[in-house]
């Protein structure tokens, strides 16, 4: 009985050591899609600071996406007047806006 575990046991060793190792494949972005860095600049991190503290003292924080480029100029017009935020401010608000489209 032994016999045949230790000769069982081999043999799946052997057959495990013997197997093909898999390789990782890395996925290739569709075509036309660029592969935006995760890591903002430290301009577009001041930005995104701003955003996400002067903004959201009035209301819930949209996503960038949700309106295009066109649709964020009025809004950030407004609302940077409502917030009283000077041009620099506004700047790097909306160069953070536009980075995220």
């Amino acid at each position: 009985m032994k016999r045949k575990i230790l000769s069982l046991t081999a043999l799946i060793l052997i057959a495990t050591a013997c197997s093909t190792k898999k390789t990782a494949v890395a996925e290739t972005p569709p075509v036309g899609k660029e592969i935006k860095a995760t890591e903002l600049t430290p301009e577009l991190a001041e930005g995104k600071n701003l955003y996400e503290n002067n903004c959201a003292k009035c209301h819930k924080l949209f996503e960038p996406k949700k309106f295009t480029k066109e649709e964020w100029t009025p809004i950030l017009v407004k609302m940077g007047k409502k917030a009283k935020l000077d041009e620099t401010q506004m700047v790097s608000i909306t160069n953070y806006i536009d980075s995220q489209l």
